[in-house]
């Protein structure tokens, strides 16, 4: 099969603990790209805390993509504009915190550029350092969502959190899209928005067939692209669910999982690293 795009998760995946893209990661998707290769960024992460890594793979200069919150948001990184948005209401925001309150586990969203949350909490605390956007404490969580937002998260202790997600997976399942994307992060979009949908609405716009996609991850809120793509990618670091469903367990983040997948599967000649 000869690939045209691959879509890459952030955290854990493409980026090193030190929250940089290694020099092996970077020069085989820059090659990549020099080939004709479609490279787009898939995080659950808000836009501002993904634009950083864009442009420093180029993606603007070869027509490309990222997917926000979780492929709530497909913006085109030479126009800046959305290609695709979808929103909760603030209705469904407030159902959420309410049930948030009932499971004892903090939330936030985002406004704007900002994190608004009620009660600091060291889980917002890691999304602040993880997308570099600022925390807001509002006296009312609700006082601060004033319009629909993309993305709510519940945070709390991993354990705590597995069995809310267990238990609100089954509760409301027909109304959002519910996730971890780490173990103390529980995300919420709207019903249908996955990093797997948002792909199979961008590959439309490309011409691509999804046997020409791979998807690379390692965590649960990539699942749904990994099923979805040709050739669906867990990184050596996943958890055992995630490679159970994939086709390829690449190294881990660490090892340059990445380039050593790019260079397997999409160059014409594989690079040669010193």
């Amino acid at each position: 099969m000869s690939y045209k795009m691959i879509v890459l998760d952030l955290d854990d995946t493409l980026l090193s603990a030190d929250q940089t893209i290694s020099n092996r990661n970077k020069e085989a998707l820059m090659q990549a790209q020099q080939e004709g290769k479609k490279v787009v960024l898939a995080s659950g992460r808000p836009t501002f805390g993904m634009v950083s890594f864009a442009d420093e793979l180029l993606l603007a200069d070869y027509d490309s993509y990222i997917l926000s919150f979780n492929g709530g948001k497909i913006i085109n990184c030479y126009s800046k504009k959305d290609f695709f948005s979808q929103t909760l209401s603030v209705e469904a925001v407030q159902r959420l915190h309410d049930i948030s309150t009932r499971e004892d586990v903090y939330i936030h969203t985002y406004v704007g550029d900002e994190i608004i949350t009620a009660e600091e909490n060291p889980y917002t605390t890691i999304e602040s350092e993880l997308t570099g956007l600022p925390i807001t404490l509002v006296d009312s969580f609700m006082d601060g969502v004033t319009e629909p937002v993309v993305k709510v998260l519940m945070v709390g202790e991993p354990e705590h959190l597995k069995k809310v997600e267990k238990k609100l997976q089954a509760e409301l399942g027909e109304e959002f899209s519910v996730m971890r994307s780490k173990p103390y992060f529980l995300e919420f979009t709207d019903k249908g928005i996955t990093k797997g949908t948002s792909i199979e609405r961008l590959i439309k716009e490309f011409g691509i067939k999804r046997e020409e996609v791979i998807a690379v991850g390692d965590s649960y809120n990539d699942q749904e692209m990994i099923e979805f793509a040709g050739l669906g990618v867990a990184m050596g670091n996943a958890p055992d669910d995630i490679k159970k469903i994939s086709d390829y367990i690449a190294d881990t983040n660490e090892n340059d999982g990445v380039a050593k997948v790019v260079e397997k599967f999409l160059l014409k000649d594989q690079l040669v690293t010193k």
